[in-house]
């Protein structure tokens, strides 16, 4: 796409699921990337397959705001600029609204928006030093709809979605563009792993499909490819938008 080969790019959650493969994409296209996950072994695998010339690796969390200071100095020192921040990292949810406990919710929150909100702040002032740049916030159908027991998860990402468009508003004068990637129910190993825990995973999974018009769940690899769009110079005139990787889920 556009213009990627020349850019520095960061992707937080970057070792499994939608993150992966928004790297695999945005290397693919010939990015320099700065991969933030919390676990070092299977970010250090992932460097050494991406190539380590081109690639790097930051643990931590991003809910620790100097994570966000790290990948971005890193992005410096080692490639000399920032033009492309993925906020992805996020933990999942769910259980009753009524009884779930604070400490929880704060976990949540700190990872799911402020952990976004921390990347978001640092990374941008570099690029609205530079005048110019492109984030993409991975949020969720749940941003836009209510699922039971997946009220809170859908607070924190409704949150990022107001920020994304707040953002994009604001930051658009300075050249920074600001949109968002919205997934349905998509084949992660996380999504894997709870219609494997079903006491019968083929049933359920039909009957999660059956409410998704195209009638099956989505893969890392398409959200990705919006993904590797909206930071590309094709998207040039796109922000403040929250594109649905879903299915047709939410226009139901």
């Amino acid at each position: 796409m556009k213009g990627l080969d020349t850019k520095v790019a960061i992707v937080t959650g970057a070792t499994e699921g939608i993150g992966l493969a928004t790297a695999e994409r945005l290397r693919a296209e010939g990015c320099r990337l700065i991969l933030v996950a919390r676990r070092p072994g299977p970010g250090d695998a992932l460097v050494a397959r991406l190539g380590p010339d081109r690639t790097a690796f930051v643990a931590g969390s991003v809910a620790d705001r100097t994570v966000a200071e790290r990948a971005t100095a890193e992005a410096f020192d080692r490639f000399g600029a920032l033009d492309v921040l993925v906020n992805n990292a996020a933990l999942d949810h769910v259980g009753p609204l009524e009884t779930t406990p604070e400490h929880e919710v704060r976990e949540l929150f700190d990872v799911n928006f402020f952990g976004a909100l921390n990347m978001l702040q640092v990374a941008g002032a570099q690029m609205l030093a530079a005048g110019h740049g492109s984030i993409v916030n991975i949020t969720s159908r749940l941003a836009s709809i209510g699922v039971p027991q997946m009220s809170l998860y859908s607070a924190a990402k409704g949150a990022l979605l107001a920020l994304t468009r707040g953002a994009a508003v604001e930051w658009g004068p300075r050249g920074i563009r600001v949109n968002a990637v919205a997934p349905g129910p998509t084949l992660t190993p996380l999504i894997d792993a709870w219609i494997q825990d079903q006491s019968d995973p083929a049933v359920f999974q039909r009957e999660v499909e059956s409410a998704i018009p195209q009638r099956r769940f989505g893969t890392p690899a398409e959200v990705a490819a919006t993904v590797a769009f909206l930071a590309s110079d094709e998207a040039a005139h796109i922000t403040g938008a929250s594109v649905a990787i879903d299915g047709g889920y939410t226009a139901a």
